[in-house]
């Protein structure tokens, strides 16, 4: 008798333990979610799957059609999105979001909410045009107090090189920047001004082992740019800024990278008349890496308006020729990404606000704002030359969070990354309404435009941010310099 009391004593705990693991157990597994669909963009194929998303926000399993078909169906609260497209949130490592200092260009709040509700779920803010810009450990702290608690997506943050702020770059690295960016010509505020090649040695060598990057606004100015047709043409501006200042410039960044092993970037490269020499140094360096941009890729400068500066940037729009040949590089990989390079501004820096005239090209400010449409206006054009999602999925997020030095968090669907997706239908058009732009200034080229590619719901880290019925999540879900403890 006692020992049957004693087995009862030291069994019944036991046993009522592992019922209770058991009921937990499946209780938490039922807190789980599984995001399916018929179309997810996984590293190396589209097909039938479902990612799970864990309690931290992390992709914990990809289960694939035969998964499917044989789990269990308790085991997950189950979100089917039918044939819609399951997608890496789109990286977009170059927008200038001017806060503080010049918020009423753009702020943190709407450019996020752009961001989230065109697909994008990580931004990285540029050094320029805010006030401070990102040039020392101070103004970094100043920037990252005034984007506290205001973004609707994850945000990181580029670092700037100007004349003699090397000893704060290896500073700005620890606190989380994601690299540098520096101009070879004058970048267009007093804050920030450009380098030349001793400045560029200096950055160069202070970055020497940090794994960073160093990004070039790669236009050189020459002595022969000074137009003189009617400023209200945009051949005009165009004959101000040659093919020949990229590939200057360039050449001098090819020289200076092949002397350091820091990795080098060129950010939105418009000239394909610079495509053979970077073909030519990166068959032989692989620090060299280059992006372009939306508007390159959609527009041509025959088709610009006369005074409608929303198309200018700089560098500027080439011609129709020039695009072909930007998406040739692109379909053989000698560019890497493509980002937005959204650079907002006031209507009065555009001369915008005579609707009667014709505005001037040669003195509005350069910048096309357009972080809320880039999924759409890359797959719309990408389409007709039959590129795929994988080439959206590798060019908008694998390539943009390889170079920031977030490919183990950010980019693409895989276990242990975070769950940060776009829910879109491929065949949907949309047609851009001022009322339906969440930037602050609803000044674009895009206005009025159709698109294929429209977004139903964008996720950050599990968490739903925008929905195309519900609008944006109550409070702001993004994380703030996001770069911050990741091992180089």
């Amino acid at each position: 008798m006692k020992t049957l009391n004693w087995i009862f004593i030291m069994i019944v705990p036991l046993v009522v333990s592992i019922i209770i693991f058991l009921i937990f157990f499946r209780t938490n597994m039922a807190t789980l979610k599984l995001y399916r669909s018929t179309s997810v963009v996984l590293p190396d194929s589209v097909e039938e799957a479902g990612i799970v998303v864990d309690q931290d926000g992390k992709i914990s399993k990809i289960l694939t059609k035969p998964d499917l078909d044989t789990m269990d169906p308790n085991s997950f609260e189950v979100i089917d999105f039918g044939d819609l497209v399951i997608m890496p949130g789109v990286v977009d490592s170059h927008v200038h979001v001017n806060e503080p200092g010049r918020t009423d260009w753009e702020g943190y709040t709407t450019a996020t909410r752009a961001a989230a509700k065109g697909g994008v779920t990580t931004i990285i803010d540029m050094p320029l045009n805010s006030i401070p810009p990102t040039t020392t450990i101070e103004n970094f702290n100043t920037k990252l107090k005034a984007a506290e608690g205001k973004n609707y997506v994850d945000l990181g943050f580029w670092g700037g090189v100007i004349p003699g702020n090397q000893n704060e770059l290896v500073k700005l690295v620890e606190a989380g920047v994601v690299g540098f960016k520096c101009f070879l010509c004058p970048s267009g505020v007093d804050e920030f001004p450009n380098v030349n090649q001793e400045d560029i040695q200096l950055a160069l060598q202070a970055l020497e082992g940090t794994n960073s990057v160093l990004a070039f606004h790669a236009e050189l100015e020459l002595n022969n740019t000074t137009p003189i047709g009617d400023p209200t043409i945009y051949e005009t501006f165009l004959e101000s800024r040659p093919d020949e200042m990229e590939v200057e410039a360039i050449k001098i960044v090819t020289e200076l990278c092949a002397k350091h092993s820091v990795r080098c970037h060129i950010v939105h490269l418009a000239a394909a008349k610079a495509l053979p020499i970077l073909r030519k140094f990166r068959a032989k360096n692989k620090n060299l890496t280059v992006e372009t941009c939306h508007h390159y890729l959609t527009f041509s400068s025959e088709e610009i308006p006369q005074g409608k500066t929303q198309y200018k940037c700089c560098p500027p729009i080439r011609d129709h020729e020039n695009r072909e040949l930007l998406w040739a590089a692109l379909q053989n990989h000698d560019i890497d990404q493509v980002v937005s390079d959204h650079s907002p501004c006031t209507p009065n820096l555009k001369f915008l606000n005579n609707t009667e005239k014709p505005a001037d090209f040669m003195k509005a400010w350069g910048g096309i704002a357009s972080v809320q449409f880039g999924l759409s206006l890359f797959w719309t054009e990408a389409r007709k030359r039959g590129l795929n999602l994988l080439d959206v999925s590798h060019f908008l997020c694998k390539g943009p969070s390889k170079l920031i030095g977030l490919e183990s968090k950010k980019g693409q669907l895989k276990e242990g990354l975070d769950a940060d997706f776009v829910v879109w239908n491929q065949n949907e058009t949309f047609v851009v309404k001022q009322s339906d732009i969440e930037m602050k200034n609803k000044i674009t080229p895009y206005l009025n435009m159709e698109f294929y590619g429209k977004v139903y719901k964008t996720f950050v880290r599990g968490l739903k941010v925008y929905d195309k019925d519900e609008g944006f999540s109550e409070t702001p879900l993004g994380k703030l310099n996001i770069k911050k403890g990741v091992k180089n």
